[in-house]
C-alpha cells in the first residue's frame, strides 16, 4: 500500500515546512485555522498526502460526505496534505502540512512526512499548535514555544515552554526531527480556556503573525483582524450576561493585573469558590446554544 502518495516534487529554494494538525495539537482550531488561512492567501498548490487507513481509527475521526453541486454524494477522508508555495517576494519557498493528528502508529506517521522533508530538501520546520491556559480572552494572545535556533527564539519573543507531561503528534513530530538533526520550532497560542470550543481567529491571527516574522513577509491580515475584533466583542458581550463567567473573567484581570502568586492567593482568600474551568467553558457553551435557539425562534 503506498502510504504517501506524492505528485511531481516541486522545486524549492530553500524551503521551510509549516505543519498544523487538529486535534489535541489544536484548541479552539487556531493552528488549522492558521495555516488554512496561509494555503489560500499565498496560493498553495498541494502535491503530496499521506493516507489515513494505517493511522486512523475511523469510528472515531469518521470522513465527511458532502453534495457536489447539490447532487453527487462527495467522500473526504482525513488525509494530511502537503502544499507548496513559491513566491518570489518570500526570501525562502515553503511546504505547508495540514491534517488531523493520527490515532496510531505515530513513529511510522512521523518518518513519512520526513519523506517529505527529504524529497522537498526542507531546511527547517516550523509547527502551529494551541493549547487551553488559564488567560483571559480580551488580553494579547501569548505566543510560547521552543526552538534548536536560539536566536530565531529572543527575535520572536517567545515565552520559552517548560511543560513536561502527556505530548501529541506535534511532541513526536518535533524528538523525530531532533535525532536527525533537523533545525525546527515549536509555535502555541495560549487560549482561554473557558472558550475552547469555538473557532478562535484572534489565536490564530497571533500564529500567522508569527510565521509572517519568520518569513520576514507580509500579508493583508484585515479579514482576521475583522473576525479577531469582533470575537472578542462577541465574547464579551455574552459573558457580561452571564454573572458567574462575568465574575471569574474579572477575578482572572485583578490577578493578573496584581502579577504575581502572593496576590493571587490573598485575593483568592476573600473570594467566593469558582467553579472548574470544564464546568465554566460547558456553561458558555451552554449560553451560547441558548442565545442561537433564541435568534432561530
Amino acid at each position: 500500500m503506498n502510504r504517501l502518495s506524492m505528485a511531481e516534487i516541486p522545486q524549492l529554494q530553500n524551503p521551510l515546512l509549516l505543519v498544523a494538525f487538529a486535534g489535541w495539537n489544536d484548541a479552539a482550531e487556531s493552528a488549522t485555522t492558521a495555516a488554512k488561512f496561509l494555503i489560500d492567501r499565498l496560493g498553495a498548490t498541494k502535491f503530496a498526502s499521506i493516507d489515513p487507513e494505517e493511522f486512523m481509527n475511523f469510528s472515531e475521526q469518521r470522513p465527511l460526505v458532502s453534495l457536489h453541486e447539490g447532487a453527487t454524494r462527495v467522500l473526504t477522508w482525513p488525509t494530511t496534505d502537503f502544499y507548496s508555495v513559491r513566491d518570489p517576494r518570500l526570501l525562502r519557498d515553503l511546504v505547508i502540512g495540514l491534517g488531523v493528528e493520527p490515532h496510531l502508529k505515530w513513529k511510522t506517521y512521523t518518518q513519512l512526512i520526513g519523506e517529505v522533508i527529504r524529497a522537498c530538501n526542507v531546511t527547517m520546520v516550523v509547527s502551529l499548535g494551541a493549547l487551553l491556559t488559564d488567560v483571559v480572552h480580551s488580553q494579547a494572545v501569548r505566543i510560547s514555544g521552543l526552538s534548536t535556533d536560539v536566536e530565531l527564539a529572543r527575535r520572536l519573543k517567545l515565552d520559552l515552554s517548560r511543560y513536561e507531561g502527556p505530548t501529541g503528534i506535534v511532541g513526536v513530530l518535533h524528538d523525530h526531527l531532533r535525532r536527525e538533526g533537523m533545525p525546527s520550532l515549536s509555535l502555541w497560542a495560549n487560549c482561554s480556556h473557558y472558550i475552547r470550543a469555538i473557532p478562535n481567529p484572534k489565536a490564530a491571527l497571533a500564529l500567522v503573525r508569527q510565521v509572517l516574522r519568520i518569513l520576514d513577509f507580509t500579508l493583508d491580515l484585515s479579514v482576521l483582524e475583522r473576525a479577531a475584533a469582533a470575537f472578542d466583542q462577541q465574547i464579551s458581550e455574552l459573558i457580561a450576561r452571564d454573572p458567574k463567567l462575568a465574575s471569574y473573567v474579572k477575578q482572572m484581570e485583578l490577578r493578573d493585573e496584581a502579577g504575581g502568586a502572593a496576590e493571587e492567593s490573598a485575593a483568592r482568600e476573600h473570594e467566593p469558590s469558582l467553579p472548574s474551568g470544564d464546568a465554566l467553558a460547558e456553561e458558555l457553551q451552554r449560553f451560547l446554544r441558548d442565545q442561537g435557539k433564541r435568534k432561530e425562534g
